[in-house]
């Protein structure tokens, strides 16, 4: 007969990982809207609604723009006071991010970042750290030159309205395994690799993190992000990238330029808890020297409405394992290569697999020879709509665009701001190609080292399994499968 022992050995040896099975097999996000096209409608009726506030209400003024988002607190004149006011704007899936929303104001004094241990009182590290509520705001106009990662903590709002904030150097913006943090009105450029080191992501924990992969914004395991009005171009990896089981997200009003691999949605093909992820694209701006992933999206549903597509190398939208895309009222201007003027890309698959994924584009101005494939059930009742509130025709780009991007900076169709200099850059084909997996340790994160986390490979899942079989065996044999049993309820 067994010893009890032996039972508790074996649960203490194998309980690791029975917490990365459960988050294999779940499939749904706390947060994630159960029905998505019912935020498809809200961000049309809010549209329309701005739309026609200009049309019958600006008598001349040129604050009106039919924008939700800028008209919403745009028009205020006294909108520096109200500055919270901002939280109320939002539009998409991650509408409901408060920010700092309800807290002080921090006012960032000093654009240094010489200690990411005990950071200085008055930088935006000792701001971004803190546990409470803050709205985030600058005396004046700075260049940040982060050191290392700057690791954002929840309900924090970063507030650049008023003055020139630039970010680079080390990292940047980490947002990880936190909720409700507003992005709003920064440059973000030259973001390059950091790490291994101690850094503190809390006032009272300090911890060891890996070398980063350099992207502009990286969001993990977080919820209710909005990032708006910002400028991002020449980053070592993505300019804005979303995985692990990140959703409510809204990205707007951004002006993009000169990057390769701009944005990734979701972790690689094997994580299923990305099917819960779920984010809005609208009114951005993609400028010139972009080459491909304006986004590229695993699983998931995607919102890219009213956006203006100037140009790419390789392709605008891509995607694999049957994320649903809906494409409503941008404006794409394809390439004059021959061989690019497909918008859309289905990354490792034959159109055998991906003739069922639901890619749908309704109102869409294609220009220069620009076209987009569509596949799966784009005309049944996945995508009924109410007949008030049809997508914004691509012909309103121009106007719900004309702010794209950090206020008053020149810009045009064709993208005339660089902050960076230099060639294009952010991955490569070697590094983290669309025919390539990341190569991320899974147990990093668990363990707090600070890497990058993936899905079990399937050999990893088929030992598990054998496992699980070779125990029930013998334990049914030795004690009825009593320990099989304790084991399964708590893998399921």
């Amino acid at each position: 007969m067994h010893h009890p022992l032996i039972h508790i050995l074996l649960f203490c040896l194998f309980s690791p990982l029975l917490f990365v099975i459960k988050a294999t097999l779940n499939l749904s996000l706390p947060y994630q809207h159960p029905n998505p096209e019912d935020v498809v409608h809200e961000v049309h009726r809010k549209i329309n609604t701005s739309i026609y506030r200009r049309q019958t209400l600006d008598m001349g003024s040129s604050c009106l723009t039919g924008n939700p988002i800028d008209d919403c607190w745009k028009c205020d004149p006294n909108w520096n006071i109200n500055r919270q006011q901002l939280a109320d704007c939002g539009i998409g899936f991650g509408r409901y991010a408060l920010g700092g929303k309800g807290g002080q104001y921090y006012i960032v004094t000093d654009s240094s970042d010489n200690d990411v241990v005990n950071p200085t009182p008055g930088t935006l590290r000792h701001a971004v750290l803190q546990t409470e509520p803050l709205w985030i705001v600058f005396a004046s106009s700075m260049l940040i030159k982060l050191k290392h990662e700057l690791i954002i903590n929840s309900y924090k709002t970063i507030d650049g309205r008023g003055v020139n904030v630039d970010i680079t150097g080390g990292g940047c913006i980490t947002i990880q395994y936190v909720t409700n943090v507003i992005i709003h009105n920064v440059r973000i450029y030259n973001c390059k690799p950091s790490g291994n080191t101690m850094i503190r992501s809390s006032p009272t924990h300090v911890g060891r993190r890996g070398l980063s992969d350099g992207d502009g914004v990286s969001i993990s395991g977080s919820r209710n992000i909005w990032i708006d009005h910002c400028s991002l171009s020449h980053c070592t990896d993505g300019l804005i990238d979303a995985i692990l089981g990140s959703t409510a997200i809204t990205i707007s009003n951004n002006y993009f330029t000169y990057h390769n691999e701009v944005m990734l949605m979701g972790h690689d093909d094997a994580y299923l808890p990305d099917k819960g992820m779920q984010v809005t694209f609208a009114f951005n701006h993609y400028g010139k020297g972009l080459v491909q992933r304006m986004p590229r999206c695993r699983h998931g549903y995607f919102h890219v409405v009213n956006n203006d597509f100037t140009g790419w190398k390789m392709y605008a939208i891509g995607g694999s394992a049957n994320p649903t895309i809906n494409s409503q009222g941008n404006r794409y201007i394809a390439p004059t290569d021959p061989n690019a003027k497909e918008v859309t890309k289905r990354v490792d698959a034959n159109e055998k697999k991906w003739v069922g994924w639901n890619w749908r584009t309704e109102g869409d101005l294609m220009e220069n020879g620009a076209f987009f494939v569509p596949s799966g059930q784009s005309l049944n009742e996945m995508y009924a709509k109410a007949t008030s509130v049809d997508p914004k025709s691509a012909f309103l780009v121009d106007q719900l665009t004309m702010n794209a991007g950090v206020f008053g900076e020149p810009r045009n169709d064709v993208g005339s701001v660089s902050f960076g200099g230099g060639p294009i850059t952010g991955g490569g084909e070697s590094r983290n190609s669309d025919n390539n997996h990341d190569d991320d340790n899974y147990f990093g994160m668990m363990f707090g080292s600070g890497a990058t986390t993936k899905s079990p490979p399937p050999t990893t899942i088929f030992l598990l399994s054998l496992f699980l079989l070779v125990l029930y065996v013998n334990s049914t044999t030795i004690n009825g499968g009593g320990l099989f049993t304790l084991l399964s309820v708590l893998i399921l």
